[in-house]
């Protein structure tokens, strides 16, 4: 399966997921030597990388957090973090070879505060109180057993959202979170913040506890599935740098995959239909433009015969799209389509059949 490429920039969120190999434990020391390894080694990859982590949550065969990277450096910090943490693990256990499984997941997160959102809602603060309510999604905390989530001790809200900021270690942005939910550093605003966590621990039990929809948008099947956590005006820039990525001479060998890999494909199908329509001046939007066509117009064909060549979208939207009737009809006439290349065609056919060669050729190179 083609890997996802990482996208990079300054200032970038992220929520930060990986689990054991197999999905096994991460963490043995029953004593919590192992929670305490991991974090040292966090607060040294901070001290390296420039990571500043805003929330965290250690549990057995996983961990979660919301990073931000000033310096747009998440592969190389993410890189000497797993693999430093696995070499101490190993050393310290005797044991060797992997520790954890896949790649970490990595969703690029917007900021709320470009938003201009302060509280709950937003979706930079949706994340940190999804990490914060991680133990009780996983039963490991219940208040019906009268418990408050600050007693699950491996997560930043004990080691850092509810207690002063003496008690706390430096790499962790605690203070800047209490203020993006309208909170103060102070011990009453750290015990509301708290009450509130708890609070929407009664309310949400189960695997629902910590999810959240916004805009249609549900947390859930993007940490899962998903690729960016924000406005669709904020997925067209993270588009715009990853179509950027890819011409890198760097990352030419990497190619897109998974949700990322689809979003970019269909927007690139969307520049197709629009260049088509404009080069074959066809009447109306992108979207009427070919109702009026006859049953196998060449137009309609030659730029079904570009989406098929040019990016990975299904056969079956393409027949949705441009109008024919299904997409076994779609492959059936774009294979007559090519057979017929040698023969004589139109020269509108022929110039955007040399556009779109010419765009795949710069591509490939």
């Amino acid at each position: 399966m083609a890997r996802q490429l990482r996208i990079e920039y300054e200032g970038a969120f992220y929520h930060v997921m990986a689990r054991g190999n197999r999905r096994n434990p991460i963490f043995v020391d029953r004593k919590g030597g192992d929670e305490k390894l991991f974090l040292e080694t966090l607060g040294e990859c901070c001290k390296r990388s420039g990571f500043e982590v805003w929330a965290w949550v250690l549990m057995k065969n996983h961990y979660h957090l919301v990073i931000e990277t000033p310096q747009g450096n998440l592969v190389e910090g993410m890189k000497w973090l797993q693999n430093t943490y696995t070499r101490r693990f190993n050393v310290k256990h005797g044991e060797w070879g992997r520790l954890f499984g896949d790649r970490y997941k990595a969703v690029v997160i917007e900021d709320d505060r470009d938003l201009g959102v302060s509280g709950e809602g937003g979706y930079l603060s949706t994340v940190i109180d999804y990490v914060h309510l991680n133990p009780a999604r996983a039963g490991l905390i219940d208040d019906e057993r009268g418990q408050s989530l600050l007693e699950y001790r491996w997560s930043s809200l004990s080691k850092g959202y509810g207690i002063s900021p003496e008690q706390r270690v430096k790499w962790l942005k605690a203070e800047s979170g209490l203020n993006l939910f309208g909170f103060s550093d102070r011990a009453k605003d750290r015990r509301e913040f708290v009450k509130r966590l708890d609070d929407r621990m009664a309310a949400e039990k189960g695997d629902e506890c910590g999810l959240r929809e916004i805009e249609g948008q549900t947390l859930q099947s993007t940490l899962r599935r998903g690729w960016y956590w924000g406005k669709q005006e904020f997925r067209e820039t993270l588009l715009d740098r990853l179509e950027k990525l890819k011409g890198s001479d760097e990352k030419s060998r990497d190619y897109t995959g998974g949700a990322q890999g689809g979003d970019h494909s269909y927007r690139m199908a969307e520049q197709i239909i629009t260049e088509g329509v404009a080069h074959f001046g066809l009447e109306g939007g992108t979207r009427e433009a070919f109702m009026s066509l006859q049953r196998g117009a060449v137009q309609r064909v030659a730029i079904a015969w570009a989406l098929c060549r040019r990016t990975t979208v299904a056969q079956k939207w393409i027949a949705q799209r441009l109008g024919v009737s299904n997409a076994a009809n779609v492959s059936q006439q774009v294979r007559r389509f090519e057979q017929k290349e040698k023969k004589k065609r139109d020269v509108e056919v022929d110039e955007w059949m040399e556009k779109m060669r010419s765009h795949i050729e710069s591509k490939v190179k």
